[in-house]
């Protein structure tokens, strides 16, 4: 995520138990996964395969492999202006901001003098979660998405946007540059001897951005909730914001999530309870989108959206709703460029952080996980109501399939209980409270309970944790990780039930569903730390050739290898080296009795540390091509790169550069699988 000032825990006024207070009761007796539940342990599943039904698999032809090992020494940590990666790769930087999609943008000034039209037709600004999508089943010729979660405006203006002596912005072109800075990029890449380039001017080129007319559809569609008078109907929202981490289903479509949007919005009004609780508040937004200076020469209101204070007498004359259409799950084809992108609004409302799927099995339902980044905040799941049939994976129309499994189906949040027990407690009208009652004794339906998930999530008793982020699904075994990336708020108790109070450095979680879709095994795979970490902090045994914190971006690939990102910001940790990348093969990691092990002082080498960033950056987003061979990252915010289309290659201590958020592609010298 971007950094960012928001503070989460003045929204969350649960007080449901913290996920800290149950996990040490866990930890004290060495739990794995496994609860008594009748299911098997893990450790037992690792022979059972999927053939592309994993969340992460880039290629349905090819079985997740049992047996794989990692085949680089873990490198040291880094604090260059570079990246760096293992002996025998290379990495080059493709597509950075800026970059043209087609002629009608100027190639990318270092000077920031490009228009907001130029930007409208050119990749956006601080590149995130992406995904591969291959052209005819090609591993060299595909379409890549990319998220762009925010901007930089001293980077994106040539001093900085324009204000006046009030500090309202005064130049509208400076502010639909940067409207046009967010939202997805889709952009045909091809190699060509190992090298990668743009296709300039392809037709699948395209961009969805804070301005795009987007559709929507779920239980929250067509509602009065919805209606303003740019969509009388709430049937249209415009643009996506902040789209951070992503997902891909399936049948073939892209999943990107909006995460910290509340930010763009002002009431300066009574805030209803769904805006107090998702944290909607008077200030001004972010960028200052809703309050400019002088004569408005606006566009069907384009800015003046951003305000949603109540001022008309009913919906249809002010923008209160406008918001209402922001926090969801976006479905975009990329293989369509004339398909509009539908937010799937029964996946829940919130700050989405990644969107990935479970198991596909034919004839079982189809399962979407997705955190809510901020501390103290819920895991959700969604389960459809209708069965997976394996011929929908090879349909066309795939926006049409996208809505027959997620427009209907049910949301849970996750309860995590002692003895590595946990509980997705259903989120319905008819969900029992955890003060007698049921949900629909605070909604009238189930579109204003979407509207304020997080706060129907807090009255069944859901588990407050250390800020979910990434999810990835094991394509050996269907065990689900997830990252919590740090919870420095976490300061209410000192004793030994809560051992990561402050908890800088983050962990990961994992577990396995059962045959009861309400109950789930779950353990901690790993904790973040620095190597001279006190035991206390230093759970997992880390060393200098893995010690890490706040791990964040998280995928498995096809093989069943985990690649594990960083965003890190612990004093303890910043100072040895950049954000980075790290792999481990978690199925791999087993017990004499076949569970499942965490990692511990005992298997430091099977994590080890693949790739740093350059100075300034987080290391986030992840794809591969489907032979494999080719590993797409992003650096986001970086503080003096790129200098070359070699990422490798350092800015030279005299030269300062225009910073980029750019993909960087790994590659073996010798043309070979990543990792092994």
């Amino acid at each position: 995520m971007s950094k960012d000032t928001f503070d989460p825990t003045k929204y969350n006024h649960s007080n449901n138990e913290p996920f800290a207070a149950v996990m040490e009761r866990v930890l004290s007796r060495r739990s794995i996964l496994r609860a008594g539940m009748g299911m098997a342990a893990v450790g037992m599943l690792t022979s059972v395969g999927l053939a592309g039904c994993s969340s992460t698999a880039n290629n349905k032809n090819m079985a997740a492999s049992s047996k794989v090992e990692l085949g680089f020494d873990s490198i040291a940590g880094a604090k260059l202006d570079a990246v760096v990666v293992p002996k025998g790769y290379s990495a080059q930087v493709l597509a950075p901001w800026g970059s043209p999609l087609n002629d009608l943008a100027l190639e990318w000034q270092a000077d920031g003098s490009n228009t907001a039209f130029d930007q409208a037709n050119s990749l956006g600004m601080h590149h995130d979660g992406m995904h591969y999508f291959p052209l005819n089943g090609s591993a060299t010729d595909g379409l890549l998405c990319i998220n762009h979660e925010y901007i930089d405006q001293q980077a994106l203006h040539p001093v900085g946007p324009t204000k006046d002596s009030n500090s309202l912005r005064i130049i509208i072109d400076e502010v639909r540059k940067e409207i046009n800075a967010h939202g997805v990029t889709v952009v045909r890449i091809k190699q060509t001897n190992g090298i990668w380039d743009v296709v300039k001017n392809d037709s699948h080129n395209r961009r969805f951005t804070g301005a795009t007319t987007l559709d929507i559809s779920g239980p929250v569609a067509d509602k009065k909730l919805l209606e303003t008078p740019f969509s009388p109907v709430g049937d249209k929202v415009r643009g996506t914001l902040n789209n951070c981490g992503n997902g891909y289903t399936p049948w073939g479509t892209y999943l990107t999530c909006e995460e910290n949007w509340p930010g763009y919005f002002v009431n300066t009004g009574t805030q209803t309870a769904d805006q107090k609780r998702i944290g909607i508040d008077a200030n001004n937004t972010r960028y200052g989108w809703d309050d400019l200076a002088g004569d408005r020469d606006e566009i069907d209101d384009e800015f003046k959206r951003f305000d949603i204070t109540k001022t008309g007498k009913n919906a249809s004359e002010d923008y209160r709703n406008e918001a209402n259409g922001h926090g969801y799950i976006v479905e975009i084809d990329p293989y369509n460029n004339q398909s509009s992108a539908i937010k799937r609004t029964a996946l829940g409302r919130f700050r989405h952080e990644g969107c990935v799927f479970g198991q596909v099995v034919e004839g079982k339902p189809i399962v979407f996980y997705s955190g809510h980044d901020s501390r103290f905040e819920y895991i959700y799941k969604f389960v459809s109501d209708v069965n997976w049939h394996a011929v929908d994976a090879e349909r066309d129309d795939r926006l049409a399939v996208g809505a027959k499994y997620m427009d209907q189906g049910t949301l849970y949040v996750a309860r995590f209980d002692d003895d590595g027990v946990g509980h997705w407690l259903p989120l319905t009208l008819a969900s029992k409270t955890t003060n007698g009652g049921t949900l629909a004794d605070t909604f009238t339906d189930l579109a204003g309970l979407i509207l304020n998930t997080a706060g129907a999530a807090d009255l069944v008793g859901a588990t407050p944790m250390d800020r979910p982020e990434w999810a990835a699904v094991d394509p050996v075994n269907g065990a689900v990780y997830m990252t919590l990336t740090n919870n420095t708020k976490r300061k209410e108790k000192t004793n030994a039930a809560n051992p990561r109070l402050n908890n800088s450095t983050g962990h990961i979680i994992r577990w396995q569903e059962g045959d009861d879709a309400e109950q789930f095994s779950w353990d901690i795979f790993v904790f973040g730390a620095p190597e001279n970490g006190t035991a206390e902090v230093n759970r997992s045994g880390l060393e200098a050739l893995n010690q890490f914190a706040s791990p964040d971006g998280l995928a498995f690939d096809a093989r069943g290898i985990m690649w594990i990102q960083t965003d890190n910001g612990a004093p303890e940790l910043t100072e040895y080296t950049n954000d980075q990348m790290l792999a481990v093969v978690p199925s791999q990691l087993t017990t004499d009795s076949g569970d499942l092990e965490t990692i511990n002082s005992d298997n430091q080498t099977e994590l080890r540390r693949f790739f740093v960033g350059p100075n300034g950056a987080e290391v986030t987003g992840l794809a591969f091509s489907p032979a494999q061979t080719d590993l797409f990252l992003n650096i986001q915010h970086p503080a003096n790169w790129p200098y070359s289309s070699d990422a490798t290659m350092e800015t030279p201590s005299n030269k300062t550069v225009r910073p980029r958020a750019a993909t960087v592609i790994i590659r073996k010298h010798d043309g070979g699988e990543i990792g092994v």
